[in-house]
């Protein structure tokens, strides 16, 4: 069973496109969706810095488009879709719940929407790694923190006020090692909820169709077959943690043997390396990966 999972923000790396663009029809694709986000996807995906592509209003889009176009690259039509966070856009789209354009037009308002929420009130986000999960959790709670993405193999991401984050610092979990993350803002916790208003709104613009591939949810791993709960869910997403933990759960319940991660591949993979032991992983990072994923899934 083959699942293509799609990376979320933080993945994109400055020039990360730039191979890719030699495959025929690729920056064709690329600069035809560039008109539906407003961005020149080629030249943030090519030349601009890191500092230009951590930008939410940016990374965003540049990502889902980079999974979709990597996804058209390889060719494949998997048994299983999932994506963390705004991933998750680009696999409702690769499940024909929603048309590409849909996708993209909804993460250009959602990225501008959460650029704008973060700048309401000094916010970040801390990852950490090991320690007993109940006792990091406790943690995150007590200093009114929110646990933003429970990523399954002893990772979880912290997020909240830059003040409460400090604290959580300096009152660690036993055995646990903290590494603030270079985000703009706590997403996917409560100081989200401006953008999800906003995403609603805007939502209400698109049809979608029901997914007719299967499709796991952020909120909780598992299968979405209605197409109006999907896009509720996408819109709630934003403020709400991912639980990228349940859907690898779900994942080996429904016995996935195989796992490619889209461009720009690594993330989840790594996840899947420790907690889906025995699966074969494979990310795709440039070109020559397309052939190694086809010839891993004969």
């Amino acid at each position: 069973m083959l699942v293509l999972v799609a990376p979320g923000q933080g993945a994109q790396t400055p020039g990360f496109l730039g191979p890719w663009l030699e495959l025929p029809g690729f920056a064709d694709r690329l600069a035809a969706w560039s008109e539906v986000v407003g961005l020149d996807l080629i030249a943030y995906g090519t030349t601009a810095g890191a500092d230009e592509i951590r930008d939410t209003a940016v990374a965003q889009p540049l990502l889902v488009a980079a999974a979709l176009a990597s996804a058209e690259a390889l060719g494949v039509t998997p048994d299983l879709l999932a994506g963390h966070s705004v991933g998750e856009f680009a696999a409702a789209a690769l499940a024909g719940a929603l048309t590409t354009e849909q996708a993209l037009a909804l993460v250009r308002e959602r990225a501008q929407a959460m650029a704008k929420a973060a700048t309401t009130t000094q916010t970040g986000m801390t990852a950490v790694l090991g320690g007993d999960e109940a006792e990091v959790l406790a943690a995150i709670d007590r200093h009114g923190l929110t646990p933003a993405n429970i990523n399954g193999a002893g990772q979880i991401v912290a997020g909240g006020t830059l003040e409460q984050l400090t604290a959580f610092k300096d009152d660690a979990p036993a055995r646990a090692r903290l590494i603030p993350l270079s985000v703009a803002g706590a997403f996917h916790t409560v100081h989200m909820e401006p953008a999800v208003a906003y995403l609603r709104e805007a939502a209400q613009s698109v049809t979608p169709a029901d997914p007719r591939i299967k499709l796991l949810s952020n909120a909780d791993g598992q299968i979405v077959t209605s197409g109006a709960d999907l896009v509720e869910r996408l819109v709630k997403q934003v403020r709400n943690p991912v639980r990228w933990d349940s859907c690898m759960a779900t994942m080996a319940e429904l016995g996935v043997t195989t796992m490619i991660e889209l461009l720009p591949g690594g993330t989840l993979t790594g996840l899947a390396k420790r907690g889906l032991r025995g699966i074969q992983t494979l990310a795709l990072k440039n070109p020559d990966d397309l052939d190694a994923a086809r010839e891993l899934i004969k």
